[in-house]
């Protein structure tokens, strides 16, 4: 059990790779708190800690609001003890072209996917500080270094995911704390369940490995990063992508 007593909170894990990702480190031994934005999500997430016989619980914590991310975090430390490891998956997408889009639209992408990461891991940072060990793993995407078009927004925000997290790395790699990146490719969740057969041919066409991925993919590569076993990796981004896109 790799995990065993430590504390995982994941963002965003009611479901799609968030919900992997807790399952995952569950199944490691660790204790999972998965938060999401509204309490249907949170329920999800009980759900399936209660079948496969987790530790942990589901919680409402808005990544946009200090206020609620305090309130959680308390909760946790109180019932649980604090959080070891931290997976900021919390996401949503506001696409349009940059001719037409809102800035209600670039707000939203950049509070939600670009400072929750901020907000979140400072919240977490001083108790990681204090036990001189603890694991930040932010969720990027391929689009943050290869483009999309109509995703400006989400884009800009995951690539600035991506300098936060080298630059956090530095400041706290001497206290034991690792800071690293998973960049996802097109991963077979419910955005692209909705495309049509033909479409899911003509993307998995332009993957090397003529597959779109699994968000156990993703949730695999967080098990590693969170593990002793990468002790020695920090600053990273670890690409999962089935060779789409090669750094």
């Amino acid at each position: 059990m790799e995990l065993k007593n430590k504390i995982a909170l994941v963002t965003g894990a009611g479901r799609g790779i968030g919900k992997a990702i807790a399952i995952e480190l569950g199944k490691q031994g660790a204790t999972v708190i998965g938060v999401d934005i509204n309490q249907n999500a949170v329920q999800q997430v009980d759900a399936y800690i209660n079948e496969f016989g987790l530790k942990g619980q589901g919680l409402v914590m808005d990544v946009t609001d200090q206020n609620s991310i305090d309130a959680i975090l308390d909760t946790i430390r109180s019932n649980y003890g604090h959080p070891a490891i931290l997976v900021n998956n919390a996401g949503i997408t506001r696409d349009n072209l940059m001719l037409r889009m809102k800035t209600e639209e670039w707000n939203a992408v950049i509070e939600t996917n670009l400072n929750s990461i901020f907000r979140v891991s400072q919240s977490c940072l001083r108790d990681m500080l204090k036990a001189r060990w603890g694991r930040i793993i932010s969720i990027a995407s391929i689009v943050a270094f290869i483009g999309n078009a109509g995703q400006a927004n989400y884009s800009a925000a995951k690539a600035g995911l991506i300098a936060f997290s080298k630059s956090l790395a530095q400041e706290v790699a001497s206290r034991g704390i690792t800071v690293n990146i998973i960049a996802p490719g097109f991963i077979d969740t419910k955005m692209t369940q909705a495309l049509t057969d033909e479409q899911r041919n003509s993307l998995s066409s332009m993957i090397p490995m003529r597959k779109i991925g699994r968000p156990e993919d993703v949730a695999n590569a967080v098990v590693f990063l969170a593990s002793h076993r990468a002790s020695y990796i920090t600053g990273t981004t670890l690409h999962v992508n089935g060779g789409m896109f090669m750094a």
